[in-house]
C-alpha cells in the first residue's frame, strides 16, 4: 500500500512516499481501508518534531503521518466483536491515516451513520471532538455565558462558534482578515473582528460593557495569549488549546493574578477521550448535528498522497478556511 512517512523531523521536504505492507490487526484492533484522512495542525507539528518528547501523544520515527480517518472495516483482530467487515467507521488520535490502510485500537473506532458521507466523518473527528469537549467540558457554555473564539474561520474555530451558539452562549470571534471575519459571522458569531495587533481586547471590553468575556478559546499562543488575558473578565477562564503562532515560554503565573485572578488551562483532546463510551458519545453528538443540519463543516481543500506538502504549507501559512482532507485511492 502507499503511505506518507517521515524518517526525521523538519519541513515539508522530510515527507517521503513509500510502498509498505498492509498492516495486520492484533488483538483488540481493527484494520480500516481508509477513504479519507483529515489533515490537521497536529500532523504538521508531528512532522516538525513538536511531539517528540510528548507523554500525551508519544510518537516515534519512522512513522506514517495522519491521526484521523474514515473508511470501511477490512479485518478484525481477535476479541473485536462490536464491528464487522465492511462497516463504515471513523477514528482519531492514532497515527497512520496518510495511507491506504490503518490499524486502530477498536476502542478508538466509532460507527459512521449510513447517511453521513465518509469525507464529512473524516473531517469531523479530530476537530469535531475537540470543539465538543472544549465547549461542553472546559468552557461549559450555556445561555448567559460570553466567549471569544480566536482563529474563528479555521476548522476548529468554525465549530466552536457554531456549537457555542447552539448552546445559547454569546460568541465573539477574531480572524486575520475581513473575509475570514465574514465566515465567522455566517457561522453565528455575534460579532467578528480582526486581531488588530492585540487591540481586539479593547473591542471585547467595549462589547461587554468593560467587563470582558467569561471564556477565551486561544489556539494561537504567543501573538495573542497576553491580550487574551486583557479580554477576559475577572476570575474568567483562558483556554490555551494550541500554539500555532508559537509557544509562550516566559509566562509568570503572577500575570494571571494581575489580569484579574484568571484561570488558565492547556487541555488536550486525549485526556477527554479516555474510553470508548466517551468517544462514541462525542462522535454521535457531532455526527447527529451534521445530519440535522445544525452543524456544518467546510472542507477547505482536497488533497492526494501526491500533494500532501501543499496541504501542510497552506496550514503553516494559515491560508486554510475550514478543514482540509486527504482523499485516498
Amino acid at each position: 500500500m502507499r503511505a506518507i512517512q517521515i524518517d526525521h523531523y523538519g519541513g515539508p521536504e522530510v515527507i517521503v512516499r513509500r510502498e509498505i505492507p498492509v498492516p495486520q490487526p492484533g488483538p483488540g484492533e481493527v484494520l480500516i481501508r481508509l477513504r479519507h484522512s483529515g489533515i490537521n495542525f497536529m500532523d504538521v507539528h508531528t512532522r516538525q518534531g513538536k511531539y517528540a518528547g510528548s507523554r500525551t501523544y508519544p510518537v516515534s520515527i519512522p512513522t506514517t503521518l495522519g491521526i484521523e480517518g474514515a473508511g470501511e472495516v477490512a479485518a478484525l483482530g481477535n476479541g473485536v466483536t462490536e464491528f464487522a467487515p465492511s462497516d463504515r467507521v471513523a477514528y482519531c488520535l492514532t497515527w497512520g491515516s496518510y495511507a491506504e490502510y490503518a490499524v486502530v485500537p477498536a476502542w478508538r473506532v466509532v460507527p459512521v451513520p449510513d447517511a453521513l458521507p465518509l469525507d464529512r466523518a473524516a473531517a469531523a473527528m479530530f476537530h469535531g471532538l475537540t470543539a465538543h469537549y472544549l465547549v461542553n467540558d472546559i468552557g461549559q457554555l450555556k445561555p448567559g455565558v460570553t466567549c471569544l473564539v480566536h482563529s474563528a474561520s479555521g476548522g476548529i474555530g468554525q465549530l466552536l462558534v457554531q456549537l457555542g451558539t447552539r448552546l445559547g452562549a454569546t460568541v465573539f470571534a477574531t480572524t486575520s482578515t475581513e473575509a475570514k471575519a465574514e465566515v465567522a459571522r455566517q457561522r453565528g458569531a455575534a460579532a467578528a473582528f480582526l486581531y488588530d495587533d492585540g487591540r481586539f481586547a479593547e473591542t471585547v471590553r467595549d462589547l461587554t460593557g468593560g467587563q470582558g468575556v467569561d471564556v477565551v478559546f486561544d489556539p494561537i499562543g504567543k501573538p495573542t495569549l497576553r491580550d487574551s488575558f486583557r479580554a477576559t473578565r475577572r476570575r474568567g477562564l483562558v483556554v490555551s488549546f494550541g500554539s500555532v503562532g508559537g509557544p509562550v515560554r516566559d509566562l509568570d503565573p503572577i500575570e494571571l493574578g494581575e489580569a484579574g485572578s484568571l484561570f488558565l488551562t492547556r487541555p488536550r483532546l486525549a485526556d477527554h477521550l479516555l474510553d470508548a463510551p466517551t468517544i462514541r458519545r462525542r462522535a454521535a453528538d457531532i455526527f447527529g448535528a451534521l445530519l440535522e443540519g445544525t452543524l456544518s463543516i467546510k472542507i477547505a481543500g482536497r488533497y492526494s498522497l501526491d500533494t500532501v506538502e501543499e496541504a501542510h504549507a497552506a496550514l503553516e501559512e494559515r491560508r486554510v478556511v475550514g478543514k482540509p482532507i486527504l482523499d485516498l485511492p
